[in-house]
This record gives C-alpha cells, sequence and structure tokens, in this order.
C-alpha cells in the first residue's frame, strides 16, 4: 500500500507539460491503478519523493482531485483516497446518469454541428484502437480510452445548449469512479458499439432516439458493472 509507508520505488513522471498537470496524471495514476489504496491515507512527502518533485505540485494535484471526488481532506489526517463505490454507491450514481445524460443527448442532438460530429466520431475511433487487449492492465496503458469515454460524453453535455445541465454532468465525473473498479475488458467493446449508436442518432437529428440511445447505454453499462461489483463483494467477505 502507498500511503504512510515509504515510496516504493520511482515512478517516471509523463512526458513534460506544465509540471502541475505532470504531477496530477501521476497521482491520478497511483489512485486509478490502487498504489494507493481506497481509504488510504496520502502521503504528500512520500508521494512527492516517488515522482522526485517537491510537495507543492502533489498538493495542487490533490487539489484538484478532491474537486473530482477521488480524494478527500480529513481533519488531522490530510488528504485520503476515496473508497470505491458500492453497490449502493453504484446504483445512486446510475440514477443520476439516467436522470441527466439521456436529456442531454435530446437536446444536444439539435445543435450539433459538422465539426462536433466529426469530433464525436473520431472519439469512437480512438476508443475503439485503444480498447485492444495488452498484457499491461496499468491504468496509464488505458488512459487513452477513459479519456475518449470522459470526451464522447462531455462533448455531448456541452452541446445541450444548457450550462447548468452540462455543470452537472461534468461534476459527477462518473467514469473515474466507474474505471477504479477495475472491470477491464469486461465491456469496452459493448462501449464502444453504444457509443456508436448514440452517435448515428445523433447524426439523424432524432432527439427521442439519441434520449433512447444514451438511456439504453447507461442502463447496459450498469446491468455489465452491477453483478461484478456484487460477485466481488462475495468473494471479498469469504
Amino acid at each position: 500500500m502507498f500511503g504512510d509507508d515509504e515510496a516504493r520505488g520511482p515512478r517516471p513522471l509523463p512526458a513534460r507539460r506544465a509540471l502541475v498537470d505532470d504531477v496530477y496524471d501521476a497521482v491520478l495514476g497511483l489512485l486509478m491503478d490502487r498504489v494507493i489504496e481506497p481509504g488510504a491515507r496520502v502521503n504528500i512527502d512520500a508521494v512527492a519523493r516517488d515522482l522526485d518533485v517537491s510537495p507543492t505540485p502533489v498538493r495542487e494535484a490533490l487539489t484538484r482531485l478532491e474537486s473530482e471526488g477521488l480524494v478527500a481532506k480529513r481533519a488531522l489526517k490530510g488528504y485520503v483516497a476515496a473508497p470505491l463505490l458500492d453497490e449502493a454507491g453504484l446504483r445512486d450514481l446510475y440514477d443520476m446518469r439516467e436522470l441527466l445524460e439521456p436529456e442531454a443527448a435530446r437536446r444536444a442532438s439539435t445543435h450539433l454541428d459538422d465539426d462536433t460530429e466529426n469530433e464525436l466520431a473520431e472519439s469512437v475511433v480512438q476508443m475503439r484502437a485503444a480498447s485492444a487487449p495488452d498484457e499491461d492492465e496499468s491504468f496509464r496503458n488505458y488512459r487513452r480510452f477513459i479519456d475518449e469515454d470522459l470526451h464522447f460524453h462531455h462533448l455531448i453535455a456541452e452541446h445541450a445548449q444548457s450550462p447548468l445541465l452540462s455543470e452537472a454532468i461534468v461534476r459527477l465525473r462518473s467514469h473515474m469512479h466507474l474505471y477504479r473498479l477495475n472491470f477491464r475488458h469486461d465491456f469496452e467493446d459493448d462501449t464502444v458499439n453504444e457509443h456508436e449508436g448514440i452517435l448515428d442518432a445523433l447524426r439523424r437529428r432524432d432527439a427521442n432516439a439519441a434520449a433512447e440511445a444514451m438511456r439504453a447505454h447507461i442502463e447496459n453499462s450498469y446491468d455489465r458493472l452491477g453483478p461484478a461489483l456484487a460477485r466481488r463483494a462475495e468473494n471479498a467477505s469469504e
């Protein structure tokens, strides 16, 4: 566990951009790969040593991750990694998505331009390419799939012509929490196929079909993850 203990060897930072972005990506990877275990205290000094940076950019990264719900600041403890979703939390998250995202797709269907359609289509292509199996199951290697999944849903939300609706969807950051459950390859092909169905409805400017395709995608996603999460909980209790 990477919490109060010493860092376990150097983890190289990504190619240089702004330092705070590099550190954010690195700490996010530690959380997603569960090197920092759910519920564990984040030892800022140890993380800084591990990444060979000062504590300041680590604190800045944790502030950003706190706004996304992936860490929380606790009195007398500092930052702790958010716990994994349980069955009730997963159901609640999907209930919120079902309330918000089909309506966003309905509204976006009448406001998309050619550039946005092309951007959504390219996102689907990139997700398909990124879903190819590989031997390394680390977060870094399937980050592109996650980023494109987020981008697809957020781009639709941004074209719903409702800043409040868009902000609510983006602030959920639901995908990051889902990917922490680490069911890689259990759902990627289905996710891409369902994105293609949503895109097809949007291209046809069929508001009802777009809303229904989004609703079906969210329901199917829950049906895939819910039982797997329940099985994991049962195995952990044995």
